[in-house]
């Protein structure tokens, strides 16, 4: 079996928690060796479970262990070598605590992550689910690896050959074998780290974006924004849960407008997200807290057999030769044409939606070329490349 990691993301409040851990629940009550992690700092986990957790993982049933990352403690426990690598990244006179650590934002989701590599390389679980921060913090998370890489790779004396070769979309397109990682320098160690855990996570056999959302009308359109930052980033979204869905057979007046509102905005959940896996998860008469309440929502609502699939929904983007030059698609649904601003400089694409941007490194062959157009079409991004004079080249 391939071990796999799910992460669950979704507006603040929707429930990302209790879905997390019922998919943790259901995957180790079915035998499988199961870790549940919570990547927020307002951790609840333990509240979930009505358990007193620690700074390490904890078994709370068979096959099933709970962590809430404290990244502070992960950085002095887990990566003093790591740390000491930033440090030499630092002014000479600065030192090495957590505080120094203010010019890198991002760095206390860096180590959160590199947590759950960790956790993943060690072959002690089957599963990961990660319960993650609301949306905003999210994306933060998960753009830092490639962010600071980039970084690195202007900044910092890291060798040519590894960055050419460990570009996600170069790399296809070398034939060199990596460097001797004993002989680089830390800061290469780092960038390989860096790199490492970027495949890691957008590898779509590996790792599934499951977003949790409820029927109205400010949450589904962040769940919509979000849905594109992630295919913006690059991450396989492959599921979508409608949680807290009343009855419809409730008998109350007091319910009868906000079970058409209820409505509404599932119909255009449905049919904004049609082309992914979706589940609907009760509004209980009870606080869903503790062991019992969790298994009600396995038993409502994780009830096909193939939750725990692996579902490709978008393709990662790429770069198809055409008669008059080079294609670029990257999938950006419910992107508006008027939203999306290209830059190019003389090694990269960068594709800018509102506050957030992405910096594509362009393979070499494309270096002398230049973006004659840009379009949306179908949620798709579709820039085209011609070379300068017009001539032609070959991959």
């Amino acid at each position: 079996m391939k071990k796999r990691i799910y992460i669950f993301t979704g507006k603040g409040g929707v429930g990302k928690t209790s879905v997390a851990a019922a998919h943790a629940v259901k995957s180790a009550k079915e035998g499988y060796r199961t870790m549940l992690v919570s990547t927020d700092m307002a951790h609840n986990l333990g509240d979930l479970f009505e358990k007193k957790l620690g700074k390490e993982p904890e078994s709370i049933a068979k096959n099933l262990c709970v962590y809430e990352i404290d990244p502070e403690y992960v950085m002095e426990n887990d990566f003093e070598d790591m740390v000491k690598s930033l440090g030499k990244m630092l002014p000479q006179d600065a030192g090495t605590n957590l505080a120094d650590y203010g010019m890198f934002p991002g760095m206390e989701e860096l180590f959160a992550l590199l947590k759950i590599n960790e956790i993943y390389q060690s072959d002690n679980y089957d599963r990961i689910f990660v319960d993650c921060a609301p949306t905003g913090e999210t994306l933060s998370l998960l753009k830092f690896p490639e962010l600071l890489s980039w970084y690195m790779e202007k900044l910092f004396p890291v060798g040519k050959v590894a960055v050419r070769i460990l570009s996600p979309i170069a790399k296809q397109f070398y034939k060199v074998e990596l460097p001797n990682r004993a002989a680089m320098s830390d800061i290469e160690k780092l960038y390989l780290k860096l790199y490492d855990l970027q495949e890691l996570l957008k590898n779509r056999e590996v790792t599934s974006v499951r977003l949790v959302t409820v029927p109205e009308k400010m949450v589904v359109e962040e769940t919509k924004r979000n849905y594109m930052y992630m295919n913006l980033y690059n991450y396989n979204v492959d599921g979508l849960y409608i949680n807290r869905l009343l009855p419809k057979d409730v008998r109350n007046p007091f319910f009868d407008e906000w079970l058409k509102i209820q409505s509404n905005y599932k119909q255009q959940l449905y049919e904004s997200f049609a082309a992914l896996p979706i589940y609907e998860i009760p509004w209980y008469d009870e606080e869903v807290r503790g062991m019992k309440a969790v298994y009600r929502i396995c038993n409502d609502a994780l009830t096909t057999e193939d939750i725990f699939d692996t579902k490709e929904i978008t393709q990662r983007e790429s770069f198809e030769q055409t008669k008059d030059g080079y294609l670029l698609k990257l999938s950006l649904p419910f992107a508006d044409k008027s939203e999306v601003d290209l830059f190019q400089s003389e090694s990269e694409i960068v594709v800018k939606i509102g506050n957030f941007k992405r910096n594509i490194p362009l393979p070499n062959v494309l270096r002398s070329f230049a973006v004659t157009s840009g379009k949306m079409e179908e949620g798709t991004l579709l820039v085209e490349f011609e070379r300068f004079g017009g001539q032609k080249d070959e991959l």
